[in-house]
């Protein structure tokens, strides 16, 4: 980096990019044996974080066409992990949600990619973990919409 005692923001930048696409491929990489693709596992978790979506807003959320949306909505409806509901205010739009299917294998996708991570930080010291702490905390400011 800098200059002791100075930080450049450009090479923090690369690194931290570079630290944190491994460390989401790594954690991307534990996951229980089962069928989802990337990409449907991927909807799943927005649709549990944000409760209900719009197909639209599910495809801008998830850098997908619309029509790319469509068939990831339909695999997963055909397995009953969503469902479809009526726009509450626009007869045109539908509402797309997790089932309770859905939020179960979110949360087994979950735990394992948890236990992955946690069996890692305790190969860590005490004070790594602090530092982490912190970061994490810093990393959510910086990935405010």
């Amino acid at each position: 980096m800098a200059e002791r005692g100075t930080v450049d923001p450009r090479e923090l930048a690369v690194a931290l990019r570079d630290a944190i696409t491994r460390l989401n491929r790594r954690v991307r990489q534990a996951r229980p044996v089962g069928d989802l693709t990337v990409a449907q596992l991927s909807a799943l978790t927005s649709l549990e974080l944000a409760g209900t979506l719009t197909p639209g807003e599910l495809a801008d959320q998830e850098r997908v066409r619309p029509p790319t949306m469509t068939k990831i909505i339909a695999r997963l409806a055909e397995r009953d992990l969503v469902e479809r509901r009526p726009h509450p205010t626009d007869g045109r739009q539908a509402i797309i949600a997790a089932t309770a299917e859905g939020r179960a294998v979110y949360a087994r996708f979950a735990q394992v990619r948890d236990e992955w991570l946690t069996g890692r930080l305790v190969e860590l010291t005490e004070g790594e973990r602090e530092t982490l702490g912190a970061a994490a905390a810093i990393l959510r400011r910086v990935a405010r919409d």
